[in-house]
């Protein structure tokens, strides 16, 4: 599933290629994905311009003249840009095509993504409302993560893979920032004192940012717009790799369920 660091990778992918364009046709070949798709939007959209893109947690928004288009890649979603005459294939369900010739393409085999629009503020859109801080902002920080963990008896995986906590850590990142941070995924979030938790808050930054800089984690149908895989995958160093040595400290990598999401850690790094 695309996670911060890969929808950060798409936007920048896709970016330069629609800023400032104007749309000329909006096509759906299906009639639903995670929410059924709006018809009213093929005759809405044609002849606004796409002002600027941005990403908010793990949705995209493209802004246009009169409202922004809000996008979810879903569970296995992708988008790319392609010529406008290029022929469709079975999963690619909407396409945005410009005036001058290319065409945003999104692709889901799972139709868990979303296409949707708003006339009014994004921000506050009930997707977007009770979303917590951007994990890269000076927002999200170690005392943020101290005071919001007051209390909170839930493993303290599940505390920072909450979206209203912070936007955007994923599984996979959770297990990877845990890990450089040297706490263990199980441990009551409310029990982490606030020197720990600024250990983690830096983590989660530093570990998100390698991630976007590497292009991403390729987790089965992931890849960037230019349609090459992200690299990260070669960096992780304990999510996917139970029963495996530590990198670390050579012991053996465990694996557990948090959550009902597979978690892994090493107990002789983590505490």
């Amino acid at each position: 599933m695309p996670e911060l660091p890969e929808v950060e990778t798409t936007l920048r992918g896709i970016a330069p290629h629609i800023t400032n364009r104007t749309i000329l046709e909006c096509v759906f070949r299906t009639e639903r994905l995670r929410w059924p798709l709006d018809e009213t939007l093929c005759h809405l959209l044609p002849g606004q311009k796409i002002i600027s893109v941005e990403r908010r947690a793990k949705y995209l928004l493209l802004h246009c003249d009169d409202g922004t288009i809000i996008l979810h890649l879903g569970m296995s979603g992708s988008l790319r840009i392609v010529p406008a005459e290029t022929t469709e294939k079975k999963h690619d369900h909407v396409d945005l095509i410009f005036t001058d010739g290319t065409c945003l393409r999104l692709t889901d085999p799972r139709k868990f993504g979303a296409f949707l629009y708003t006339d009014e503020d994004p921000c506050t859109y009930k997707l977007l409302l009770n979303l917590g801080p951007e994990p890269l902002t000076d927002e999200f920080n170690g005392e943020y993560l101290y005071s919001a963990s007051r209390g909170k008896k839930q493993p303290v995986k599940q505390f920072i893979m909450d979206q209203k906590t912070v936007v955007g850590v994923g599984n996979i990142y959770a297990n990877e920032s845990l890990f450089s941070a040297g706490i263990r995924p199980d441990r009551a979030a409310g029990r982490i004192g606030l020197e720990r938790y600024r250990t983690l808050a830096f983590a989660i930054k530093n570990i998100l940012q390698e991630a976007i800089i590497a292009g991403g984690t390729t987790i089965q149908d992931f890849n960037q717009a230019d349609g090459k895989p992200g690299y990260f995958a070669q960096q992780l160093q304990v999510y996917g790799r139970g029963g495996g040595c530590c990198f670390a400290c050579g012991q053996t990598i465990l694996s557990q369920k948090i959550g009902q999401r597979s978690t892994f850690y090493c107990a002789g790094c983590q505490s």
